[in-house]
């Protein structure tokens, strides 16, 4: 049968099939079969519903992209233990974590709370919007590490504390402190920053409680395109320069929006490389019902981002130096073959998010791949760690890895100052996780990652997922299934867990909206003098 009759529109035209999937009608939920297909070297995902006809979305901007980064594609090991058996159920109904499901948790989402200190006019679900109070207690949240802590083969060890604006917990550095009782490694806090750039205290509170991150929304270097928190980033820097605490900034890409600022983004996360430990653009998740038009409008895709970082930063970081998440799996093959223990698996779907690390060279940008031959170091490592589970001498095999590494560091093209063959045999060899450390601070982690919508929602992805929600009913829930259809996840389970706004306010003698934050008046001018002292100047980074 041709593309053209399966999906039932002759005026579709459809240059080559690229693989089927599953999905669902944005309209009623039906879940549905779709084809991923690439018209004049872009790549969209369509769709017919019985009910509501055909959809067809862009996936993914460019299909030069999606073709190099499949060729990295692994399916990880999946849950051994699921909550929920298969068997007679069509994702992604009845998620939890179920075991079609192809990855570990590797981070773990807890809703702290639906509260915030702002009311962003697009957020659909903080709690005045959504019309209850949503807050787990620390025993509630207790159990949903515990539940992580039990996945197997693999436990998922890190979580990032979320909301809402998480900061609005008064019990926040207790329930840091409690989780951290139970064992976990990495605690990101996820927040607009604002209450942590007025509180000082409280960002050295979170560091000693145990936070090792703060993931931070940063939409933009000017007013326009970041009212939500441009003007307390300076205060917010300070204050984690002061406690020590590294920070990653998350910008929400939109097309016509701020778009045009993802290469002075990056400038100034390279500018403040001292405490900014990465950059992740999240391309924006269309979420709700949304016209064609409107979509179109407002689409941006991971490779779309990828261009223009590459068309604003003039070839400083191009799309060659880009590589999908589980690029990172030959590392985690050989050093599970090295040391005979199971280890974290970025297993995700290859078209969920992309990274590469860049490094000073004094004031130039370099990324890894420029000194790096990445391919050849990933395809050696695959072969070792090949030899070690074949039964050969580990030993020797490991020798073989420290003799010849530095085949695949180019050492006249790395940054002065970075002994990056002695690094990778630390942390590759010697199992040394401090060099990774070491490896992180001198360098700027850059990602992206692009959660889905009800438009583009493939269910290949889904089944990789490895970025979940804990929730008080003990699911571990991928975050897509989530978000992207809240009715059946995210609404239910908060609202079935939560108090009515009067309720809270009686408990608690105050009224929701005294918490919003109300900035001081400021001019653009003084925005614009606050952005030079930002020093986001182009001329401070030399360009390639």
């Amino acid at each position: 049968m041709v593309l053209e009759e399966k999906f039932g529109e002759s005026e579709h035209t459809i240059n080559r099939f690229l693989r089927q999937t599953r999905s669902i009608c944005p309209e009623c939920n039906r879940i549905i079969d779709a084809t991923i297909f690439e018209r004049e070297g872009k790549v969209y995902i369509g769709k017919t519903c019985p009910k509501h006809g055909y959809f067809e979305e862009v996936y993914f901007g460019y299909n030069f992209l999606h073709e190099r980064f499949s060729g990295y594609a692994q399916d990880g090991r999946g849950i051994e233990n699921p909550k929920i058996v298969s068997e007679g159920i069509t994702c992604p109904a009845s998620c939890g974590l179920c075991s079609n499901h192809l990855s570990h948790t590797a981070l773990a989402n807890i809703v702290l709370t639906n509260r915030c200190d702002l009311n962003c006019w697009y957020c659909f679900f903080y709690a005045e919007k959504a019309g209850y109070i949503y807050e787990p207690t620390i025993d509630q949240i207790r159990r949903m590490v515990k539940n992580m802590l039990g996945e197997k083969p693999i436990p998922g060890v890190a979580v990032q504390l979320t909301g809402g604006e998480p900061t609005m917990r008064e019990d926040l550095v207790e329930i840091i402190k409690a989780i951290k009782e139970e064992g976990l490694t990495h605690i990101q806090l996820n927040t607009d920053g604002v209450n942590l750039s007025r509180k000082p205290e409280l960002v050295k509170a979170v560091r000693d409680a145990g936070v090792n991150t703060l993931y931070v929304s940063f939409d933009g270097v000017t007013p326009k395109s970041n009212p939500k928190n441009y003007w307390e980033i300076p205060g917010l820097l300070k204050n984690c320069r002061d406690a020590n605490l590294g920070l990653v900034l998350v910008p929400t890409v939109i097309n016509g929006i701020n778009d045009h600022e993802v290469g002075d983004m990056l400038r100034f996360a390279f500018l403040n490389m001292d405490i900014v430990r990465g950059l992740n653009y999240q391309p924006v998740s269309l979420v709700g019902r949304i016209p064609k038009r409107e979509r179109e409008k407002f689409r941006i895709t991971i490779p779309d981002v990828i261009g223009k970082i590459e068309e604003q930063t003039k070839g400083a970081v191009k799309s060659d130096d880009w590589f999908p998440i589980p690029a990172a799996m030959p590392f985690s093959r050989f050093i599970e073959a090295w040391t005979g223990q199971l280890k974290y698996e970025l297993s995700t779907h290859f078209a969920c998010g992309a990274a590469t690390y860049i490094f000073n060279d004094d004031g130039r940008m370099v990324p890894i791949s420029r000194f790096v031959d990445i391919d050849g170091l990933l395809k050696f490592l695959d072969e070792k760690a090949e030899k070690i589970e074949r039964g050969e001498n580990k030993y020797l095999v490991g020798l073989s890895v420290i003799t010849n590494l530095s085949r695949y560091i180019n050492r006249s093209r790395m940054p002065s100052g970075l002994n990056l063959t002695q690094m990778l045999i630390n942390v590759i060899v010697k199992h040394d996780y401090s060099a990774l450390g070491e490896l992180q601070m001198k360098s700027l982690f850059v990602g992206m990652m692009h959660f889905q919508d009800k438009y583009n929602h493939d269910e290949e992805r889904v089944r990789r997922c490895d970025i979940h929600y804990l929730t008080p009913d003990d699911r571990i829930i991928p975050f897509c299934t989530f978000n992207v259809i809240p009715e059946w996840y995210r609404d239910r389970i908060q609202k079935k867990y939560s108090v009515t706004i009067e309720e809270w306010e009686k408990q608690t003698g105050r009224k929701l909206k005294n918490d919003y934050y109300i900035r001081p008046s400021f001019s653009y001018e003084e925005g614009e003098d606050l952005f030079k002292k930002m020093a986001i100047d182009k001329t401070s980074v030399k360009e390639a």
